[in-house]
């Protein structure tokens, strides 16, 4: 399958929890991991994605393959024997406090390598979508991603780096080492405003109380980025919004507002919405919109993607006043 996108990475299975996990009780099966997240987004959005990963040979990735299959992803995966599939216990702690914990150590997808790269390569894309974790889960998968962008890079497709930074997984300086060289081939970085420091110094920014959408901080470290060849630096805000840095100026949106339910998968769902306007040739403000769209959708529903909108549903938000039953 040709693809507009091509991302990889490792999916997981991922038990969730309504209420403290010590307290037992049922747990939900779904399919966990940013870059499939962002490709259920896009694939929704009407767009040719695929995903390439490693699963073991278990119900657990047999069950990741179906549901990806299932949302018309093309899923170029290799089944690891010896190894399990990764699995992730989501727990709803409190109202405001999810709690994830992880059993992903020497997992299947942690062998992500050069090979599967090249065999993902043959969906000729447009565009490389990858994320700072996968680059943390082993050796083997920093390089494999590590080469993905090179090439890409190299054979003139966009390539998107979110930086999802994930302080299980590794230290802020661990990350920074390994994601400020990676950031060398992006056109596009996104990242939450407490992340952008784990792809740019920021040196010569002016410290002090302005800490705001558009600080001086930041602005500083866009333009570094900016500076550096990428064309998009995206900061995602949450509740504030987000913005972009380009070399034409810098825009804001505000968030959608929804009520929130679950904010897991909500960076991701934004990135996906970006990326498809991105697709379609909307301008900085449309990205942004759509994005925003996208990210109010996976807030106000439960999961890491099952709430995401198709094309047609974009406009059931921002338009309709809350509680609206559509008739």
């Amino acid at each position: 399958m040709s693809a507009d996108v091509l991302t990889l990475g490792e999916s997981m299975v991922s038990l969730r929890s309504a209420g403290p996990l010590s307290a037992g009780g049922t747990l939900h099966m779904h399919v966990a991991g940013a870059e499939s997240n962002v490709a259920v987004g896009l694939a929704r959005l009407g767009h040719r994605v695929a995903w390439a990963g490693v699963v073991g040979s278990d119900p657990h990735g047999e069950f990741i393959v179906r549901q990806l299959r299932g949302e018309g992803i093309g899923v170029q995966h290799r089944e690891d024997a010896a190894r399990s599939t990764g699995v992730m216990f989501l727990e709803q702690r409190t109202a405001d406090v999810t709690r994830a914990f992880y059993y992903r150590a020497g997992s299947a997808g942690s062998t992500l390598g050069r090979d599967d790269v090249d065999a993902a390569f043959r969906s000729g894309a447009r565009v490389l979508h990858l994320t700072g974790i996968t680059a943390a889960l082993s050796q083997e998968a920093r390089r494999a991603v590590e080469y993905a962008a090179a090439r890409a890079a190299g054979e003139g497709l966009e390539v998107s780096l979110d930086v999802n930074y994930r302080s299980k997984l590794w230290s802020r300086d661990e990350a920074r080492a390994i994601l400020t060289p990676l950031a060398l081939h992006a056109s596009i970085i996104i990242a939450s405003d407490d992340e952008l420091g784990l792809v740019a110094t920021g040196e010569g920014a002016v410290t002090g109380s302005d800490d705001g959408p558009g600080c001086s901080g930041e602005a500083a470290m866009a333009a570094e980025l900016l500076g550096r060849g990428v064309r998009d630096v995206v900061v995602k805000r949450g509740a504030a919004g987000a913005g972009v840095y380009t070399a034409a100026g810098r825009w804001e949106a505000p968030a959608v507002p929804v009520t929130s339910i679950d904010t897991v998968g909500a960076g991701d769902a934004f990135t996906a919405g970006y990326l498809s306007a991105l697709l379609d040739g909307e301008d900085a403000a449309g990205r942004l919109h759509r994005g925003a769209l996208a990210g109010a959708f996976a807030v106000s529903t439960t999961g890491d993607w099952e709430g995401l909108p198709r094309r047609g549903e974009l406009a059931l938000l921002g338009a309709t006043p809350s509680g609206t039953t559509q008739r």
